[in-house]
């Protein structure tokens, strides 16, 4: 908790307590490096140009963890099962997706309670997307 004027605690949002933005987008970036150059994952993003991808994956994290609500200004209402549906996401996808997240977010060097809190929603919302089996 921060002090500030008027003697009332303010508490820094998980977003805050990371880096911002900077933290995100560098999380973001290293995993659609992974991604780029996996034989299972590359073709569930049709466009040819990740960046698309990256930017909404960036704005979404920012948004949850508590950064500013660009992503659904912009998107409406994340969805994320609906708009993965189209893509058969199975174990082994949900597996290197979860290989190229971890690589990214031990990039970030977190202290061990935030890297936590990251890694357990990550691994959360990749079994959430599972939506087809083996």
């Amino acid at each position: 908790m921060t002090e500030i004027p008027r003697g009332t605690l303010q508490e820094q949002t998980f977003y805050e307590l990371i880096g911002g933005e900077p933290t995100f987008r560098k999380l973001v970036h290293r995993f659609y490096q992974g991604v780029a150059e996996d034989p299972l994952l590359r073709p569930m993003y049709p466009e040819e140009d990740l960046g698309p991808a990256e930017e909404r994956l960036t704005l979404f994290l920012i948004q949850y963890w508590g950064g500013p609500r660009t992503y659904s200004d912009n998107r409406g209402h994340p969805r994320l099962r609906m708009r993965h549906a189209p893509f058969p996401v199975n174990r082994a996808a949900h597996d290197a997706w979860l290989r190229h997240m971890r690589a990214a977010v031990d990039e970030l060097d977190l202290q061990p309670e935030l890297e936590k809190q990251l890694w357990d929603y990550l691994t959360y919302a990749a079994a959430s997307m599972i939506n087809t089996a083996e």
